[in-house]
C-alpha cells in the first residue's frame, strides 16, 4: 500500500501538464509564425520596390538619373523619403509638364498604388521622412485656436493669414492650402517641398502640426465666418488697404466734386 501510494500522482499534476503543453505550443507559434508573417511582409516590400523601380524608369529616371542621383533637370531623390514622394506625385506635381521656376499642382496620373510602389522604391535610394499614418495628421480633436498662432508664426509670411497663397521671388510662389487633404499638409511640413522649409518633429511636434492642419481647414472650410465682411481673397492688409484707398479715395473725391458743383450754382442764383 506504501507503494502504491508513493507512486500516485499529484492532484495539480495534469494541470502542469496542460499548462506545459499550452507553452510548448505558443513557443512554436512564436518561433515560427512571425517569422512567417515578417517573410510575407518582406516579399511585398521587395515586390512594390522592383515594380516602383519600373515605374520609376518610365516617368522619372530622365530627370532624376537612373538610380536618383539626380541630373541637371531634376534634383537627387537619394534619402528625401517615401513621404516626399507621396506628396509630389499624389498632387500632381510630379512628373513635372515642364522646368520652371516652380512645379504647379495639377492632375494626378497615378493610382495610389502606383504612388505607393514608386514611394518604396525612392525610400530604398535612402533613408527618409515617411508616409505618415492616419492617426498623425488627422486634426479631429485638435487645437483650432493655436493651430492659427502656429500657423501665423511659421507659415502667413508666405502663404498670408488664411492659407491662401501669395507670390515670393524670381517668379515663384507659395501656393493656396484650401482644398489640400491633411495627409498632403502634413507631409509638405514633412518635407518642405520646392521653396517651403521643412518642419521636422524636432522642430515642429506632432501635435503641433496637426492643430496647423485643424486651422487650415477651419478657415477654408464654406462654414467658416468672416466677422470683417468681405475678405477680399484672404489676401491680408496689402489687398485691404490697397482697396480702402482706391474706394474710399474715389468715394471722398466724388464727394468733393459734387459739393463744388453745388456750390458753383448756389454762387449762381
Amino acid at each position: 500500500m506504501k507503494k502504491l501510494s508513493a507512486r500516485r500522482r499529484h492532484p495539480l499534476a495534469a494541470v502542469v501538464v496542460l499548462l506545459l503543453a499550452l507553452a510548448a505550443t505558443g513557443g512554436l507559434y512564436a518561433a515560427f509564425a512571425p517569422a512567417g508573417t515578417a517573410k510575407a511582409d518582406e516579399t511585398a516590400q521587395s515586390l512594390a520596390i522592383e515594380e516602383g523601380k519600373k515605374l520609376y524608369s518610365v516617368g522619372c529616371a530622365s530627370c532624376h538619373g537612373t538610380g536618383g542621383q539626380g541630373t541637371s533637370d531634376g534634383p537627387s531623390l537619394v534619402g528625401v523619403g517615401s513621404a516626399a514622394v507621396d506628396f509630389q506625385v499624389g498632387t500632381g506635381r510630379m512628373p513635372a509638364q515642364q522646368p520652371g521656376a516652380q512645379v504647379p499642382r495639377k492632375k494626378v496620373i497615378y493610382t495610389q498604388a502606383e504612388i505607393d510602389q514608386l514611394a518604396a522604391y525612392v525610400a530604398s535610394l535612402g533613408a527618409g521622412p515617411a508616409i505618415p499614418k492616419p492617426g498623425q495628421y488627422n486634426p479631429e480633436g485638435a487645437d483650432i485656436a493655436k493651430g492659427g498662432e502656429l500657423f501665423r508664426s511659421n507659415c502667413a509670411q508666405c502663404h498670408n493669414f488664411t492659407g491662401e497663397g501669395g507670390a515670393l521671388t524670381y517668379g515663384k510662389y507659395a501656393p493656396s492650402l484650401e482644398g489640400v487633404s491633411p495627409k498632403h499638409l502634413y507631409e509638405a511640413m514633412q518635407t518642405g517641398p520646392q521653396n517651403m522649409p521643412s518642419f521636422p518633429d524636432t522642430t515642429m511636434p506632432e501635435k503641433q502640426k496637426k492643430d496647423i492642419i485643424a486651422y487650415v481647414q477651419a478657415v477654408n472650410s464654406d462654414k467658416a465666418d468672416n466677422p470683417g465682411g468681405l475678405k477680399l481673397g484672404g489676401l491680408g492688409p496689402v489687398s485691404e488697404g490697397l482697396f480702402a484707398w482706391i474706394f474710399g479715395l474715389g468715394a471722398l473725391i466724388a464727394v468733393a466734386v459734387w459739393v463744388a458743383a453745388h456750390t458753383a450754382k448756389a454762387k449762381k442764383s
